[in-house]
């Protein structure tokens, strides 16, 4: 019979998984804040801290999509190096009105994660090695049209509307912020409530079963990184208004925090699996982090050692949970159900029965 405390116990479990990221939050805010009283609890700081960490916040998202249905997307920091010229590129050298250049990006971006897919599934090649083939190509399209140079505007500058979706504010806070808290609020609910979501998800843990309860792994995978370069697309928008140059090679650095953001993230709210708010925890623990961090003075190699380390720490961490969480499944199911309750036999001996 069941021990009575095994549920509670279980659920205790559950909440420190669940939360427990959160929690490391803020002990690492409180940690810095009583190390660096004048400098980190500050406005200034929590303003630069949902700045400047909106993009990678946005990037950890993308990669998130595609890891529900069990792949990678190795492109998405070369996708974002050419999405951000390609914007000015149109801007400054091609006299795009700002609005039109945005919105041909993002749908290029789109297209480019149709492609990874269709590459993917249908020319069953690993996303590993696709997506770094096809990040590789969008590299050099990036050199291509940049010719190795920055793209820098006229001395007219950029027009204010466009550089205003990165440096504009909203209720006293930067606007780059509520982007990323939309846009996770929209993936919360994709993949939480809609059956879509759903069948990612089953697409992700088990393609075969999948397949045989009649969900065609193929064309949902393709929609995962369609869904992956959209948001993609999107970045290198927000990064062109911040940066308002075209760097060529920008885009690699955003490709390593963007998948510590997204597999740190599969251990946190629902452990196990990959999930936009424990992503958006994630991506505020390692902005906390590195912000108390720089604050104290740490040399610049300290940022992709924190990086590399915490990788390897959110891979363990997440092939952890998601061992546990079938376990705990498979105890559920293979659990005998307790027997319903019998009615008392009268014993030999006793009136009405023969000695």
């Amino acid at each position: 019979m069941r021990s009575p405390r095994t549920r509670p116990r279980r659920q205790g479990g559950h909440h420190i998984g669940a939360y427990g990221l959160l929690a490391l939050t803020a002990v690492l805010y409180l940690v810095f804040s009583l190390a660096l009283p004048s400098t980190f609890p500050t406005l200034d700081t929590l303003d630069s801290i949902l700045s400047n960490q909106s993009i990678p916040a946005v990037m950890a998202l993308a990669a998130m999509v595609p890891i529900v249905t069990g792949a990678f997307d190795l492109s998405i920091g070369y996708g974002l190096g050419l999405a951000h010229v390609m914007v000015l590129q149109l801007i400054v050298n091609e006299s795009w009105p700002w609005p039109l250049a945005c919105l041909t990006v993002i749908a290029g971006g789109l297209v480019v994660g149709v492609l990874n897919g269709v590459i993917v599934e249908f020319g069953r090649i690993d996303s590993f090695i696709a997506t770094l083939g096809t990040g590789s190509m969008l590299y050099a399209v990036t050199g291509w049209i940049t010719d190795g140079s920055r793209i820098v505007p006229g001395p007219q500058g950029l027009p204010p509307a466009f550089t205003d979706l990165y440096d504009s504010t909203f209720l006293g806070l930067p606007v780059p912020a509520f982007y990323v808290l939309a846009l996770a609020g929209v993936l919360w609910l994709v993949l939480e409530r809609l059956p879509l979501g759903r069948y990612l998800y089953v697409v992700g843990s088990n393609p075969r079963a999948a397949d045989l309860v009649g969900i065609p792994t193929r064309k949902y995978t393709v929609y995962a990184f369609a869904a992956a370069g959209l948001i993609v697309g999107f970045a290198g928008v927000l990064l062109a208004s911040q940066q308002q140059i075209g760097n060529p090679s920008v885009g690699l650095d955003y490709l390593l925090p963007a998948f510590v953001g997204a597999l740190l993230g599969s251990t946190a709210i629902k452990p196990g699996r990959p999930n936009a708010l424990g992503t958006v925890v994630a991506v505020a623990v390692l902005a906390v982090g590195l912000t108390g961090i720089a604050q104290l003075g740490a040399e610049f190699w300290t940022v992709p050692l924190f990086h590399g380390g915490t990788l390897l720490i959110a891979v363990g961490l997440a092939g952890y949970a998601a061992r546990r969480r079938l376990r705990g499944g498979a105890a559920a199911r293979d659990s005998p159900a307790a027997p319903p309750p019998s009615s008392p036999t009268p014993e030999a001996g006793t009136a009405g029965t023969p000695p």
